[in-house]
């Protein structure tokens, strides 16, 4: 009876709805709405799914407002943004989706404690995910006829524009094309912003249920589609919490363009020295390069983050340099613990590389000789190399490294598809590998290539969906050169649909080796190019996607001739870096460059465990800790 019971529960709230929300369709349908092509319904749909793929509703509830804010005012009618504040709703049980509202005093009125109330008069856009099941015929139809994105399994977007009458009924529209322009552009910015979110574990009281979050803010550029498009294709988009974040300080030319808000270092605090004590490897002093111990080192007493040879040096640098950076300097090194992989059960810190080695057995053996200075005298890519797969793992014992293996019972609906992955805790359990296997940290460049290609980008995995081939240029290879038999996943990945083509360019390739291909199982493989990628650019197979690892964009000069390519070209491009400081220096020189960031700086799922530190401070640093795009 208890399960009958449940049943029937179950299928009312499927289909009227609990909780927040203003319960079921209304019966809009896009396809009724006049002045818009299907290929801004399928643009609609295809942002509603990416946005639906990461899951917001996993921390964000109706409590949480966000401030929206898509182009200028004058770019929108009556010379103001449509709908400037939104909510979540269907994280804490009731209809899934999200309200946009006209103001955010409306957005709390009508947000209850269980309930969104109806307030008479105020009118707000929402978009909701129905299961297809439930929906109107009007909206399956064009569903089945346009062949439009589903969001998750079998649910899709229904968009309307709500009001409740004084009389207390609820009223329904359809979407003006210029709404459904306002609601796509929050979708692309929502997806890439709200992970970054950082949860305030003091900001609310002990009591309360919902998750607090830190002040935020962050600016992407979204593209239009051509069909939403109006004379410019790219649009700024801004993304705060709570609404009305503003940015209260510009940072400096060399600092992100992400928005930072801090408070000035006192005079008193800003030179008092901090002494660092660590493993008493060598560091560097931010302000006059001089090699220092790491005991003999003092620190900002703010920051903490920078090292300094003296407090002479600390008071030029605060001075010169670094009282503009001291706030996001914070900010990052209280990350570092979020940063951290706590789920490995090996060393995860390296400060010196060829001691870390030696405690799990691999120093000078295989792959890991890249992974220490010792063999630096033996280019890039020439590596001797001794037997099989157990050799190039450096011995390990066979349950400790990936085997050259497909990946059975992997197929959906009786289909094979790629895998897709959301970092190393399913990789491992994939590959039944132990946690105490050190693996990630050479994994971490193919597994990087994939998890750019099957979730980062999504005309590229739209075309391994298809069994179609996607051309990768790969920029500046060094150490991957001899990692050749690491990349043999992502072809087990691919789960025998499509392939990869990876074109590695790089003045670090051999010349006895430029202009070889190597086949990595059936469905990778690698062309080694050696030269400067502008200049061979133009010689190469065209390429889907764009990728430069552990790239350096701030610290060699060498990279305005390629960047200069990719802008011409167009073409989705991403980048790594090991630190957040320098991802965002990074951010800065690509947009000197003229290019656009649509993918804006986040921590890379599958960046290696193994924390190093950048020589002058206490920043963490990963390898392709971080990644960023341009042109997605």
């Amino acid at each position: 009876m208890d399960l009958h019971l449940k049943n029937v529960f179950d299928r009312f709230q499927e289909q009227f709805g609990s909780g927040p929300g203003l319960g079921p369709g209304s019966g809009t349908c896009l396809m009724k709405v006049e002045g818009i092509s299907p290929n801004f319904i399928k643009s609609v749909f295809k942002a509603s799914a990416a946005l639906y793929r990461t899951d917001p509703w996993k921390r964000l509830c109706p409590g949480h407002l966000f401030g929206i804010r898509v182009g200028k005012d004058t770019d929108w009618s009556g010379k103001k943004q449509p709908f400037p504040c939104v909510q979540f709703i269907g994280g804490d049980g009731g209809d899934i989706g999200f309200n946009m509202f006209r103001s955010q005093n409306d957005a709390k009125r009508m947000t209850g404690s269980r309930e969104t109330i109806q307030v008479p008069n105020v009118e707000l856009l929402r978009v909701t995910y129905e299961r297809e099941s439930l929906m109107f015929p009007s909206n399956r139809k064009m569903i089945k006829s346009l062949s439009l994105e589903a969001s998750g399994i079998n649910r899709f977007p229904v968009i309307d524009v709500a009001r409740c009458t004084s009389s207390g009924t609820l009223r329904f529209r359809h979407p003006t094309p210029e709404e459904l322009r306002f609601v796509y552009a929050f979708m692309k910015a929502i997806a890439l912003v709200h992970p970054l979110l950082q949860e305030d574990k003091e900001g609310g009281p002990k009591w309360s249920r919902l998750m607090y979050f830190e002040p935020f803010i962050e600016t992407v550029d979204v593209q239009w589609p051509q069909e939403m498009a109006k004379g410019y294709d790219l649009v700024a988009v801004t993304i705060s919490h709570p609404p009305g974040q503003a940015y209260e300080e510009k940072t400096s030319s060399t600092a992100s363009s992400t928005p930072t808000k801090y408070a000035e270092l006192s005079r008193e605090e800003a030179f008092v020295d901090i002494r660092v004590y660590s493993n008493g490897s060598l560091r560097q002093c931010a302000a006059c390069e001089k090699e220092i111990h790491g005991e003999q080192a003092l620190s900002c007493v703010r920051c903490q983050a920078v090292l300094y040879c003296s407090s002479v040096c600390q008071k030029q640098h605060l001075k010169e340099t670094h009282k503009s950076m001291c706030g996001l300097y914070k900010a990052m090194m209280e990350r570092e613990e979020e940063l951290a992989m706590n789920i490995f059960m090996f060393p995860c810190a390296a400060e010196q590389p060829c001691k870390w080695l030696e405690s799990l057995g691999i120093h000078q053996k295989g792959m890991w000789r890249r992974k220490c200075s010792c063999y630096s005298h033996c280019p890039f890519g020439l590596l001797p190399v001794k037997g099989g797969l157990w050799d190039s793992w450096g011995g390990l014992d066979d349950e400790e490294f990936p085997r050259d293996s497909s990946f059975h019972h992997h197929a959906r609906d009786g289909m094979s598809s790629p895998i897709l992955l959301s970092g190393w805790s399913e990789y491992y359990n994939l590959r039944s590998l132990p946690l105490s296997s050190p693996v990630a940290d050479i994994l971490s460049h193919p597994l990087t290539v994939y998890y750019i290609l099957t979730t980062l980008n999504i005309s590229s995995k739209n075309l391994l969906m298809k069994g179609k081939e996607v051309v990768v240029h790969y920029l500046g290879p060094e150490g991957e050169l001899d990692w050749m038999p690491a990349f043999a996943d992502v072809g087990h990945l691919l789960n025998g649909l499509g392939n990869v083509q990876i074109i590695m360019v790089g003045s670090e390739v051999p010349t006895n080796l430029s202009g070889t291909t190597s086949g990595i199982g059936s469905r990778v493989r690698v062309n080694l190019v050696r030269g400067v990628y502008e200049e061979e650019a133009s010689y190469l197979p065209s390429p889907h996607v764009i990728v430069a690892l552990n790239c350096g964009l701030s610290c060699y000069s060498t990279w305005g001739g390629a960047l200069n390519s990719i802008k011409t070209m167009g073409v989705p491009a991403f980048f790594t870096d090991q630190s957040e400081i320098s991802c965002a220096n990074a951010k800065q020189v690509l947009r000197s460059a003229g290019l656009h960031i649509t993918h804006p700086v986040t921590p890379n799922p599958f960046r290696s465990p193994v924390k190093h530190h950048e020589p002058s401070s206490n920043l963490p640093s990963y390898s392709n800790g971080f990644v960023l795009g341009v042109n997605t």
